[in-house]
């Protein structure tokens, strides 16, 4: 799992990511960036394209997510305390009907259907263990028929080849190092980042699927402490 630079796209996004409400004046953006070893003619730079981009909007020199973005930080929200229900056994199953849709509908419909933690059986044929409430918008629905099914093949094996499970724990180990190897907040603020979009990609597998040692609550617990620890950090600053 690499831990990428910190630029000030990142800075901003993640900052505004982690505030509630997702907002604050430019003198706070900047303050903050500046803190965090980012030049300020670069972070200006950065609020520009991104309001251009449609990642935010300005309104009286206060900035605040885009509403797509504001979806992402529901997501991200929902991730850190994920809620997940008994599992039986069974899988939900979505088979796609839809024919003839344009190229950006299918990748649209693909993100949606990865953003509610299905893999891709095979082309057409989505799929997870039914063990977590799946709430596809009604572009989605759609295109799709609904099924329970329980697959002859070992769930566990099936887990792994659809989801990598394993894969998720050893970056989540190797995040978690990073965590105790920083020392400074803007080092902290990298591994974070990283964090939280590793967090987003957990399958919320049952924990009967899992290797021995799962390590997602340990990587939570790490990301809310360090959300804690910034949000010290930048209280006297984001105010709107």
């Amino acid at each position: 799992m690499r831990v990428r630079k910190l630029t000030a796209r990142s800075a901003i996004l993640s900052a505004l990511l982690g505030a509630h409400p997702a907002q604050a004046p430019v003198s706070s953006i900047v303050l903050v960036a500046e803190e965090l070893g980012l030049q300020q003619s670069a972070t200006r730079v950065a609020l520009t394209r991104m309001v251009a981009a449609g990642d935010l909007e300005r309104t009286n020199g206060v900035y605040k997510l885009s509403r797509r973005l504001i979806e992402r930080q529901r997501r991200q929200d929902a991730a850190l305390r994920p809620v997940q229900q008994d599992w039986d056994g069974r899988w939900y199953m979505a088979v796609v009907t839809a024919v003839g849709d344009e190229a950006s509908a299918r990748v649209a419909f693909r993100d949606a259907m990865r953003a509610s933690k299905l893999a891709e059986l095979r082309e057409g044929v989505w799929t997870r263990p039914d063990n977590i409430a799946i709430a596809l918008g009604r572009d989605a629905t759609r295109r799709i028929v609904r099924f329970t099914a329980e697959p002859h093949t070992a769930p566990a094996k099936l887990a792994e080849s659809l989801f990598a499970p394993k894969l998720w724990a050893r970056d989540a180990e190797r995040l978690l190092r990073a965590f105790g190897a920083a020392h400074t907040m803007a080092d902290r603020f990298e591994v974070a980042a990283a964090a939280v979009r590793h967090i987003l990609d957990d399958p919320l597998l049952p924990e009967s699927l899992l290797p021995a040692t799962w390590p997602g609550p340990r990587l939570r617990a790490e990301y809310e402490g360090f959300r804690a620890e910034f949000i010290s950090f930048a209280e006297q600053r984001f105010v709107s």
